[in-house]
């Protein structure tokens, strides 16, 4: 048992102390301190484009102080002037950079309000966006007063229709309570699928690497390969907490620190304060399993090849099909009833984020639930002790090795061994 926790820290402090691991920490948490200060940050390049001015020409002679009633309830770090100059003036200082773009407004067959908006170029869709509203609206207003209709009449136009949405399943989730769960299970989805693709990526480069220098020979020898293997595989997942951890620290003191965040809780502060502590339960608890499942496979992957370069390529099908169970799990956030999402739920490789996506997001029975952690974990140990008969005979193979045709033959060795 001392060689395993002996394995164990060592990779740990191994990789810890990696310029790459610290490296990567760094520009994540600084990534993070980006997102959730990112209206801050907005704010501060946005500063010099408050007094941005739309020119307005008014061809009709009367349309202006009723667009710019109609513009102010609009606008948003922008601003308008009427121009009493031609258009060829307008559109000078526009190129002069007086004005942020010129707006022409005239009638059209109907003696409704067009325009027509120029600038130097038309990326900004926020002040053009703001613009046309504000038209539009005034389109709307002299039509209906056209055709008779008093403010309150097309006020209730406007009025939204009354939809309320009953479930009638007990305990089934309210509107809100849904769309907090959905948020919630985006984000862990993200963060399960890039943890699982990093750190088992990590797992076999770390074996390629040991090969490659020819320290496994001696290690093989005198540790058993269940306790070399897992000794790895726990040792990067204490390096994944505690990145996690150090990240998850920033992102939350960061929001913390924010003056309209300041007197909330760990989980208000994130929008999550009415999401049940069993869905925080059931997303540890598929997180560690699957990574414990993609770890294994990537241990025993990473035995087989003896150059770096080759770990990418043998460990290719491994990240597909983690793809192909994000991809799957995108899809169930729209509908997660469906059949298809019940029946993926239920497969191993990719129950880790298909049945945490139903748990978080459905009441589904216990028995499901246990039901599909019970395959996972059947599937660790019998991916553990396969997985544990090819590494020891994988780390004793070298020259290139990028078929899993060598399985059989890392199988062979093992028996040699023995």
């Amino acid at each position: 048992m001392n060689k395993f926790w002996l394995i164990f820290f060592h990779t740990y402090l191994n990789k810890l102390k990696s310029k790459s691991f610290i490296i990567t920490t760094i520009i994540t948490a600084v990534i993070v301190l980006g997102l959730t200060n990112i209206q801050t940050i907005i704010d501060m390049f946005d500063k010099g484009d408050d007094d941005r001015i739309i020119a307005v020409i008014d061809e009709t002679g009367e349309l202006y102080p009723l667009y710019e009633q109609q513009f102010q309830v609009f606008s948003n770090k922008l601003a308008i002037e009427q121009f009493g100059g031609s258009v060829e003036e307008a559109k000078e200082k526009v190129s002069d950079g007086e004005y942020a773009g010129l707006l022409e407004i005239s009638y059209d067959e109907e003696q409704l309000p067009q325009g027509v908006f120029s600038a130097m170029s038309i990326t900004d869709s926020e002040a053009y966006s703001q613009l046309e509203q504000a038209l539009q609206q005034l389109k709307v207003s002299l039509a209906t007063s056209k055709l008779g209709l008093t403010a309150e009449q097309v006020n209730q136009l406007y009025v939204p229709v009354m939809f309320e949405k009953i479930a009638l399943e007990e305990d089934a989730k309210s509107e809100e309570e849904l769309s907090q769960a959905r948020g919630l299970v985006y984000i862990l989805l993200f963060v399960i699928y890039f943890a699982v693709i990093m750190y088992a990526s990590m797992i076999a480069m770390e074996v390629a690497t040991e090969k490659s220098s020819r320290v496994m020979e001696i290690l093989i020898s005198s540790v058993s390969p269940i306790k070399l293997m897992f000794g790895k595989i726990l040792g990067i997942a204490l390096l994944s907490i505690t990145q996690f951890a150090f990240i998850l620290t920033v992102g939350y003191l960061s929001l913390r620190l924010n003056p309209a965040n300041s007197n909330e809780g760990i989980f208000s502060v994130f929008g999550l304060s009415n999401i049940p502590i069993s869905t925080f339960i059931y997303a540890i608890v598929f997180f560690v399993l699957g990574y414990l499942l993609f770890a294994t496979l990537a241990a025993f992957l990473g035995s087989l090849v003896s150059r770096i370069e080759d770990v990418q390529q043998m460990i290719t099908p491994m990240t597909l099909v983690i793809v192909i169970a994000f991809m799957i799990a995108m899809f169930g956030l729209g509908k997660p009833e469906a059949s298809f999402i019940t029946v993926t739920s239920f497969i191993p490789f990719f129950a880790p984020m298909i049945m945490f996506l139903r748990v978080g997001m459905l009441n589904v029975p216990i028995w499901e639930v246990a039901l599909s952690i019970g395959l996972l974990v059947t599937t660790i140990v019998l991916l553990a002790v396969f997985g544990a008969r090819v590494y020891r005979g994988g780390v004793l193979m070298y020259g290139k090795s990028s078929s899993f045709k060598d399985i059989k033959k890392a199988l062979q060795l093992t028996k040699n061994e023995k």
